[in-house]
């Protein structure tokens, strides 16, 4: 299944009636910002989602910035949007993507499978002069779905330090090199993780490269299929940036590689060693 929707391909499903649960998934930096934002404008038949309070736990320095969310608080989201495994959902941000992909994770994470991204999210929407609502959106309406976490790969902080593997780090090349750190305790990376940046996997308007441009990078670092991807290892700051990444991957057939949750604030708050190129 892609991992991917296109803005053209989600007009015409909408227009044709197709069931599809339309996700928003709005952030804002003060408390109920981000449904404000919702309120304001949503592709129509839209619910809402707060990521941090549905697609994150509470932030602790020894979990990170963003640690997996509480089983029972994500399962009451999923059963009042009232999507189970036979929905057809597609989620979708201000236009970044970064929170899209993080719900795209975390569901998926959940046990959810059939879940897409709107490619290039709300501003691509509007840029093309769609149509957009505003109000409390679609009424809730609850599912039985239960929450089975750990159906993809997650790692630890004890398994991260055992891990041997092929690791990627997805933050932006300032922040892996140790140039720039506004977030976290320490500056650098995780010893022997390669650079992706996944703002290199997007074109300026934040939708993906072909998949053609994907796998060159992808290859560059040697994971050229399935196989490659399901050996390797993916972090971020806090879970967002390389669930962007995973989501790229899996848009590009490369399925399988792990997510580092915690990150680089969980793991340079444990004083772990770091390595810094200046």
């Amino acid at each position: 299944m892609r991992t991917f929707i296109t803005t053209e391909q989600l007009a015409a499903d909408l227009d044709q009636g197709k069931k599809t649960t339309m996700i928003a998934v709005f952030w804002g930096p003060g408390d109920g910002d981000g449904y404000r934002k919702f309120v304001s404008e949503h592709i129509p038949t839209s619910v809402f989602c707060d990521p941090a309070r549905a697609l994150a736990g509470v932030p602790e320095l020894y979990l990170g910035r963003n640690p997996l969310p509480d089983h029972t608080r994500l399962q009451n989201w999923i059963q009042n949007w009232g999507v189970d495994e036979s929905s057809n959902v597609v989620v979708y941000d201000e236009g970044r993507g970064l929170f899209a992909a993080r719900a795209w994770w975390t569901l998926r994470w959940a046990g959810l499978t059939n879940i897409r991204i709107l490619d290039g999210g709300m501003a691509k929407w509007l840029a093309e002069e769609r149509p957009y609502i505003g109000g409390p959106g679609n009424l809730f309406k609850f599912s039985g779905f239960e929450v089975r976490p750990g159906a993809v790969p997650v790692l630890t902080l004890e398994q991260m330090r055992e891990f041997d593997g092929l690791l990627i780090d997805a933050r932006e090349e300032r922040r892996w090199a140790g140039r720039r750190e506004l977030l976290d305790l320490r500056a650098g990376h995780i010893p022997g993780a390669v650079n992706i940046p996944v703002r290199s996997l997007l074109h300026d308007d934040h939708t993906v490269r072909s998949m053609d441009e994907v796998r060159e990078i992808f290859a560059g670092v040697g994971i050229v299929n399935p196989a490659d991807a399901a050996a390797a290892a993916t972090y971020s700051g806090s879970g967002n940036h390389s669930a962007q990444l995973l989501a790229v991957m899996a848009e590009a057939g490369l399925e399988g590689t792990a997510h580092y949750v915690g990150g680089w604030s969980q793991w340079t708050h444990h004083r772990l060693p770091v390595k810094s190129e200046v």
